[in-house]
């Protein structure tokens, strides 16, 4: 086979893995927006935990065994499990209408979620066909899929709202159907225009594929992976209560912020990857966790109203008080003014705002020690964290992530190019791990705090700690590398 001929057979591939990937995103993120619309409807009568409980069991099940498909498509080849998986997902999508009962629902959404496995499959099948020069901008392409998820957060609310006009009991059974069938038919599709390959070498056990895993290495990438992509998920799910809560905005219009940091942080995944092929990906990353850290920190500054101690008014001299009003204290015949409080409607600024005032603390007759406060000062700051500054910033952070995440896995076939399935699979794992724990740990910090931008807190000393570990390591690498080097700096610091 030519060259050329090689080349549009791998880009087809790339095509049919990004499409399978983007309805099986899509698909992923389905209860999110179905459970809300079921509860918000009077339909099911399900409690808060148990709402909790559907939203992360799809999650949960695309997580954990991401590992198991990554090593059935190293050892079978991309074009058979990627077509099976497919196929059998679209199995629970159409019993879905049949469940009335929690139980139900929560067994047919375990077994759905399966489809959150086949970016491992998509991974392993998309970096046998690209040679390494090109993997980074082919695995940046594959992982556009991510914006299924924008798509479910913008469409599928349309839907059940249009629907439900004529049933509004039973209306919402349509929309698992469509999933479904579109799942069956991208599925047939991938059977039939797909051609199988496997990784190169000799065959290897699961025990010996599993070996891999033994790399801290990979337990790096895979923290890597839970900040990048774990908490894109989580906060594809926790901005639109984020938005209404802080801001007050409306369901279809907090709804719209959650699609536009979702998007972008999907689409951008391609120029990600095109970056990690051009500038390496180490390099990308130091800029990734960088920008992470930073927009964390600003991210994390609350919209909050603030009372503290300000300028107060200090006796100048010993002596009785003679006079006492809302704007002086007179000492003798010594005149001390008083500011007065200005009241004045809160603006919405981008930067804080305060105001100071004096309120007196002495009576008339009253003898007063030099140095003694005459009026207390009070200073009131207002930060209204302004929600178009906050939108851009998180639309920020998530270009950032979705960045990262193409360079996260530009690192598996140069380090592991053997064991693509495995350790993609792992490292896919424990970033999909931090979907499901991450709204659970930033609904703790909400409670303990009782303030919403105390899940940035937990971003940052996430981003910190990554990129901490990624410096230590790298300069551990080279220093061992260039140890000659490394002395000579020492002695000259």
């Amino acid at each position: 086979m030519s060259t050329t001929n090689s080349l549009s057979l791998s880009h087809r591939i790339l095509f049919l893995n990004t499409l399978a990937f983007t309805v099986c995103f899509a698909c992923w993120t389905l209860n999110g927006v179905l459970v809300t619309f079921l509860v918000d409807n009077g339909i099911f009568k399900w409690d808060v935990v148990q709402v909790g409980w559907l939203l992360g069991i799809p999650i949960l099940t695309g997580s954990i065994m991401r590992l198991p498909i990554g090593i059935l498509t190293d050892k079978f080849g991309g074009k058979y499990v990627f077509s099976i998986l497919l196929l059998l997902c679209s199995i629970p999508l159409f019993l879905l209408p049949f469940a009335n009962s929690f139980f139900m629902f929560a067994v047919l959404s375990f077994f759905f979620g399966m489809v959150g496995t086949s970016f491992a499959v998509g991974i392993g099948f998309t970096s046998v066909w690209y040679p390494k020069e090109w993997q980074g901008r082919a695995l940046g392409i594959f992982g556009m899929g991510n914006a299924g998820a924008a798509i479910t957060t913008f469409m599928a609310p349309s839907l059940l709202n249009q629907f439900s006009i004529d049933d509004p009991q039973n209306g919402w059974k349509l929309l698992p159907i469509i999933y479904g069938a579109t799942l069956v038919v991208i599925g047939i599709i991938f059977l039939i225009f797909t051609k199988n390959k496997k990784v190169t070498g000799p065959a290897k056990s699961v025990p010996q594929m599993l070996g891999s895993l033994k790399s801290t290495r990979v337990w790096r990438f895979g923290a890597y992976y839970f900040l990048v992509f774990g908490c894109f998920v989580a906060y594809s799910q926790w901005l639109l209560p984020n938005f209404m809560n802080v801001y007050q905005t409306s369901l279809v219009m907090g709804g719209m912020f959650a699609t536009m940091f979702s998007l972008p942080s999907g689409v951008i995944r391609a120029f990600g990857g095109y970056l990690s092929d051009k500038f390496g990906a180490r390099k990308v990353m130091y800029w990734v966790l960088s920008s992470s850290v930073i927009l964390s920190a600003m991210l994390m500054i609350p919209k909050m109203d603030i009372t503290t101690a300000g300028p107060g008014v200090m006796s100048p001299k010993k002596g009785i008080i003679t006079a006492v009003s809302n704007t002086l204290v007179k000492i003798g015949e010594k005149e001390l003014p008083i500011n007065l409080k200005i009241d004045k409607p809160l603006e919405n600024t981008i930067f804080p705002t305060h105001s100071s005032w004096q309120e007196v603390v002495v009576n008339q007759n009253q003898e007063v020690k030099k140095k003694e406060l005459i009026a207390k000062g009070v200073t009131a700051i207002h930060f209204s964290a302004n929600m178009w500054v906050y939108l851009i910033l998180v639309i920020l952070i998530g270009i950032s992530w979705g960045i990262g995440k193409a360079a996260v896995y530009k690192h598996i076939p140069d380090y592991f190019p053997t064991e693509i399935g495995v350790v993609g699979g792992m490292v896919g794992m424990i970033g999909g791990l931090g979907g499901f724990f991450g709204p659970i740990i930033f609904g703790y910090l909400l409670t303990t705090t009782g303030f919403w931008s105390s899940s940035w807190v937990f971003i940052l000393l996430l981003s910190a700690a990554c990129l901490i570990w990624m410096h230590v390591t790298v300069t551990k690498m080279m220093n061992e590398k260039q140890p000659i080097l490394s002395k000579e700096m020492d002695r000259k610091k």
